[in-house]
């Protein structure tokens, strides 16, 4: 079954001169629970466009998306805030880690806008830590990390909520080679032994390699979609 569909998705975006611009033209998607899917194509062919609209960041122009049984493109304000809460895990590009907080208490926070008690919060949050090899450092502010630990925090982070799927923003960007390794590694083993839904926006070979499901996409539709 399905845990996300898009039908005859399309999002227009208008510039100052009031010239449209078609980021996004009548895709037609599903994913299945349990993939581990790269999104690729050149800059500007509408994946990261496409990312932001699965997770309800960025609204359609037409077309509709459902997550499991909700359909998210009919979701306004409060009502789409507490989805993605609940429902999506987020991995950007820059970390977006709240710098005032420790590494402990960026992957705590969303814990605490679930109403999750104390004691389960820090539980869950030191397992994440470990799980992605950085419970060490738990008490560090993201200024006091590199950016390969910074983004393990963040993956942790996106974890923390207990989401259907997570979507990862080209999550590698900022990366060098070793982190880049490292973190493909955890993210591999979470998809594999906790059938954690992975779904990457990327232009990153190294991403590409790891990924089972490869969806191309240029000028806003999908040229190829290989399972491998």
């Amino acid at each position: 079954m399905a845990i996300i569909e898009l039908k005859k998705v399309h999002k227009i975006y208008s510039t100052k001169n009031s010239v449209e611009v078609h980021a996004v033209r009548g895709v037609d998607l599903k994913v299945e629970e349990g993939e581990f899917t790269a999104i690729v194509g050149p800059s500007g062919s509408g994946k990261t466009t496409l990312l932001n609209m699965i997770g309800g960041l960025d609204s359609v122009t037409e077309g509709s998306i459902m997550v499991g049984d909700t359909e998210i493109t009919q979701l306004k304000g409060n009502k789409l805030i507490d989805f993605r809460l609940w429902n999506i895990g987020f991995v950007f590009q820059a970390y977006n880690l709240i710098p005032v907080l420790t590494a402990y208490e960026n992957v705590e926070f969303i814990m605490s806008l679930q109403g999750v008690a104390k004691k389960e919060r820090y539980n869950r949050s030191m397992e994440l830590l470990e799980a992605v090899g950085i419970a060490d450092r738990a008490n560090s502010r993201p200024s006091q990390l590199s950016g390969g630990q910074q983004q393990r925090v963040a993956v942790a982070r996106a974890l923390a909520s207990k989401p259907k799927f997570v979507l990862a923003d080209e999550p590698t960007a900022n990366l060098d080679s070793v982190s880049t390794e490292n973190l493909l590694k955890i993210m591999h083993k979470l998809n594999q032994k906790e059938n954690i839904t992975f779904i990457f926006s990327t232009h990153d070979q190294r991403v590409i390699n790891q990924a089972r499901r490869i969806v191309l996409l240029e000028d806003g539709k999908i040229k190829d979609d290989k399972v491998l």
